[in-house]
């Protein structure tokens, strides 16, 4: 299968909730690859039983299947990866290069987490950046995480990306690569009642998101909005779209 664009979700509604206003402008094929997508080695997490799931096993059946609908909603391909939700600093991760290495090209678009609010997703992050160096993708591009980054007090504001600047995951890519924040992504009302119907399908999450972030699927809301960076190697020239 040969997809335009590629978006590494480190966990299952972590794409649905960034970046499906993005999806839902894309031209061509697309998939969310989500790399924590496996049972716990272990019992179930305390998040896990607090979004109400008894054992390890059903959580990841009944996560896998709201996913499969989210999917649906958004017209995106779904791909999980088999590992477990534990702390990704401790996974080695060669699925995700593996998965990368056969079907990047040079007319692939990769979608990576920038790593705000969440350790896990900057692992994620840096294991992707890892696997993509020498594959030749056509842009890469780090998505502002949701609903994280929107604890900022500028999220939704031209001065979103300034304000995020100063995160610690954001000095930390700098490092590496030259980010060039993209125009911040304001969602139509037709193209939030798309998102919102996918960030619905993860139904075990929202109650216990939202005692955390509030009325996050309000419209208009946080979710209203999507910001990416183009991410440009040290020294290579700026790809072009």
């Amino acid at each position: 299968m040969s997809w335009r664009t590629i978006v590494v979700s480190p966990h299952f509604d972590d794409a649905a909730m960034s970046v499906a206003g993005v999806l839902a402008r894309d031209e061509g094929p697309s998939v969310i690859v989500t790399v924590l997508g496996g049972a716990a080695a272990e019992r179930e997490s305390a998040w896990d039983r607090l979004c109400g799931f008894g054992s390890a096993e059903e959580t990841a059946r009944e996560r896998l299947a709201e996913d499969a609908r989210a999917c649906e909603v958004l017209g995106a391909d779904q791909v999980a990866l088999d590992y477990p939700d534990v702390p990704a600093r401790a996974l080695p991760l060669p699925g995700l290069t593996d998965f990368l290495a056969a079907n990047v090209t040079p007319d692939t678009r990769v979608l990576v987490p920038m790593g705000i609010g969440n350790a896990d997703h900057e692992a994620v992050r840096d294991r992707a950046l890892d696997a993509l160096r020498g594959l030749g993708a056509g842009e890469v591009l780090a998505y502002a995480d949701l609903p994280y980054a929107s604890a900022a007090r500028e999220w939704g504001t031209s001065q979103a990306a300034e304000a995020l600047a100063d995160r610690r995951p954001v000095l930390a890519l700098a490092e590496r690569h030259r980010l060039r924040p993209e125009p911040p992504v304001r969602l139509s009302e037709r193209e939030w009642a798309l998102k919102r119907r996918a960030v619905l399908s993860y139904a075990s999450q929202i109650a216990p998101l939202a005692c955390e972030y509030g009325e996050f699927v309000a419209m208009p809301g946080p979710l209203q909005h999507e910001l990416l960076w183009t991410l440009e190697e040290e020294g290579a020239e700026t790809n072009s779209r």
